[in-house]
């Protein structure tokens, strides 16, 4: 196999899917924290996160700059690496009187258990950066 061929589609691993406990608020009928089930993305599925967080901003002299709102980048980069629950299914949305898969996680955890979810998902995609330091790199 020369060195080249390590670089082939079919030689490279998938996506990664993991378990991970976000809340012990979610139990199953024993009374077990429910893990949820993450999966990585590649760089396209990035750039849709990225463009649909993205705001055209007027600024001095009436000039348009394309600026990221971190919040919402953040968690549009955590519902698209959710895969269970399933955060776009109407009747889990309309369970919390909401609309739309960042609204309804925003709904569903603390804080605490949001700031958790975003680490888990960065280090599952391979942000080695705290989310500031990845908002500067994208806005370049």
């Amino acid at each position: 196999m020369s060195e080249l061929s390590l670089f082939f589609a079919q030689n490279v691993a998938c996506d990664t899917t993991e378990e991970f406990v976000v809340s012990q608020r979610f139990k199953d009928k024993e009374g077990n924290a429910v893990a949820w089930k993450l999966r990585s993305m590649n760089e396209d599925e990035n750039q849709e996160c990225r463009k649909a967080a993205t705001r055209k901003v007027k600024g001095k002299n009436g000039v348009y700059t394309s600026e990221i709102e971190p919040n919402d980048y953040m968690a549009k980069l955590m519902t698209s690496s959710v895969v269970h629950p399933d955060l776009k299914n109407a009747e889990l949305q309309r369970s919390y009187g909401v609309l739309g898969a960042e609204t309804l996680l925003r709904k569903m955890l603390l804080p605490g258990e949001f700031a958790a979810l975003g680490e888990r998902v960065q280090a599952l995609n391979g942000f080695g950066t705290d989310m500031n330091e990845l908002v500067d790199e994208v806005k370049n």
